[in-house]
């Protein structure tokens, strides 16, 4: 009697796990994404513009890129669940729909939102399970922006209004050089640059230039100023990758092994991550980072109570609220003025609500959406067609489902 007992549990709760992973019905374009041919993963020149390796690449980075790993946790912080999966709803395109439709609407690998520390929903597609180390693409500049809030608490980085150059020798006399460190982190060196994906643009340039000559050289490459620093929000990825040689020249460590110590296992990742790094072993702290998403889902967790675990502060709290709150910033910065919806904090960016709310976005996607009102976090990883998803009503469809989950834990918009 006690063994059936055991065994319908045990049945039942792999059955739970079958749901949770996999998904019931066909996800979209699965087969053009490769479900026949067992998601392959690309190479080095094929992985971000061809859509028929995109699931397997962007969980497989490491398998095919140089990088560093971040070691898991010795003690990986439990995830507490749910006992039964709120009913999420959300009005778009003249229907109400909910997790089920947004799943089957969008190239989504995985999602998750968390509430006060419980997981509320957690599920995949395309075969990815929780083993999977899924790619931030741009949320990798949040997490650089972190290691240089750890940097500036322990006196390792002396001001924000320290020039690059202060830690980064090679760049003295360059542009970047002589831009303050809260320009970078705020996307407004005044360089100019171009970044529209289109394999044409100075973003384009900067790679091809780091992979031949380094990215010091192409940092140098980069040296007309259209405007002051810390007078305009202008998108460049290059500016996080100016960040990544501040830090490792100002902590004398590899970034990975930086935020390991201080972010990584102190927040009780279950799981390995890892960072793809240069030629000249640096950290692509523009992107590149890549974590399962339960642990991208403790991050959420320790974001939504500004940095803090078990009464014990992990992330410097005040530059975290510095850094995510828009009133702490130039006008320039704030919401509806950085861009048309967005404002842009210290590569955080921030919605035009209050209470303050914030988010980590990366191309294709990728997503973090952070509300400490509520200790509500939405978390999405995906390999949606283009890479800003403007013209297909993806960020207007996830914009919808996250108000949709705020509404549901009793948030006003």
């Amino acid at each position: 009697m006690v063994r059936a007992m055991a065994y319908r549990v045990t049945l039942g709760a792999a059955l739970l796990l079958v749901c949770l992973i996999s998904p019931l019905a066909a996800a979209p374009d699965e087969e053009l994404l490769g479900k026949s041919r067992g998601y392959p993963v690309g190479t080095p020149s094929t992985w971000f513009n061809d859509e028929t390796v995109r699931v397997g690449s962007f969980s497989h980075m490491d398998s095919f890129l140089p990088h560093r790993v971040l070691p898991k946790s010795d003690a990986p912080r439990p995830l507490s669940r749910a006992a039964k999966e709120p009913d999420y709803s959300y009005s778009f395109d003249y229907a109400t729909r909910g997790i089920d439709d947004f799943m089957a609407r969008r190239r989504i690998t995985g999602l998750m939102v968390v509430q006060d520390g419980v997981v509320q929903v957690e599920r995949y597609q395309y075969d990815r399970t929780p083993r999977h180390r899924l790619l931030s693409n741009s949320m990798a500049k949040s997490i650089t922006a972190i290691a240089v809030g750890f940097a500036l608490a322990e006196g390792k980085i002396k001001s924000l209004d320290d020039t690059a150059a202060t830690y980064v020798p090679e760049l003295a006399g360059s542009a970047y050089g002589e831009t303050p460190i809260r320009a970078l982190l705020r996307m407004a060196s005044g360089v100019a640059f171009s970044e529209r994906y289109d394999g044409k643009d100075d973003i384009r340039k900067f790679m091809t230039l780091s992979m031949r000559d380094g990215s010091i050289a192409a940092m140098r490459a980069f040296n007309q100023r259209d405007n002051p620093p810390n007078t305009k929000f202008q998108y460049a990825s290059s500016e996080t990758m100016v960040l990544s040689y501040v830090l490792k020249g100002a902590t004398r460590q590899s970034l990975s092994s930086y935020v390991t110590e201080r972010l990584w296992r102190p927040m009780g990742a279950e799981s390995d991550a890892s960072w793809i790094i240069n030629r000249d072993g640096v950290e692509l702290a523009l992107g590149y980072f890549n974590a399962t998403l339960r642990d991208w889902g403790r991050l959420a967790m320790l974001l939504t109570n500004d940095g803090m675990l078990d009464g014990k502060q992990i992330i410097p709290r005040d530059f975290l609220i510095e850094a995510t709150d828009a009133d702490r910033h130039p006008t320039a910065f704030r919401p509806r003025q950085a861009t048309r919806y967005f404002g842009y904090g210290y590569k955080f960016w921030i919605y035009p609500s209050a209470p303050r709310r914030f988010s980590l976005l990366g191309v294709y996607g990728q997503s973090i959406f952070v509300d400490p009102g509520t200790r509500l976090a939405l978390v999405i990883t995906a390999a949606q067609k283009d890479a800003v998803s403007a013209s297909d009503g993806f960020g207007a469809e996830r914009d919808a489902l996250w108000r949709g989950i705020l509404g549901r834990h009793g948030a006003k918009w």
